[in-house]
């Protein structure tokens, strides 16, 4: 891939991020979980978007995840931890911000976790 089609490809997900997030957001009540991914690391953060805070993260740098590679068998493990993480802190429900990505593969498998660890959304 040339670095013209990668930027096009970027400018496509961001466009598609800021159409998204037009109607997307965060309460306290409801936070908003989004996704982002990199070639080697997955990460999550629940977001309420009224104060502007982190409530959880979650991410295959730590620990408990070390040596996870950014694959759907990753990203259900990571949907998981973070799924317990917001259980932990009474939250139960909240608004999943795909941030520009297809809501397949890796995206789709933290979903699936979250959802498997008693999320609803």
């Amino acid at each position: 891939m040339s670095l013209k089609e990668f930027e096009e490809k970027l400018e496509r997900r961001l466009s598609r991020k800021v159409h998204i997030r037009k109607n997307l957001s965060g309460t306290p009540e409801k936070p908003r979980m989004t996704v982002y991914k990199s070639n080697r690391y997955l990460y999550v953060q629940v977001i309420d978007d009224t104060k502007g805070h982190t409530l959880a993260a979650a991410s295959t740098l730590e620990e408990a995840l070390k040596g996870t590679k950014p694959t759907v068998e990753g990203g259900a493990k990571l949907g998981e931890l973070i799924g317990k993480r917001l259980k932990e802190k009474n939250i139960t429900t909240v608004v999943f911000d795909r941030n520009g990505y297809k809501y397949h593969g890796v995206v789709k498998a933290i979903a699936d976790g979250a959802r498997k660890a008693g999320l609803d959304f």
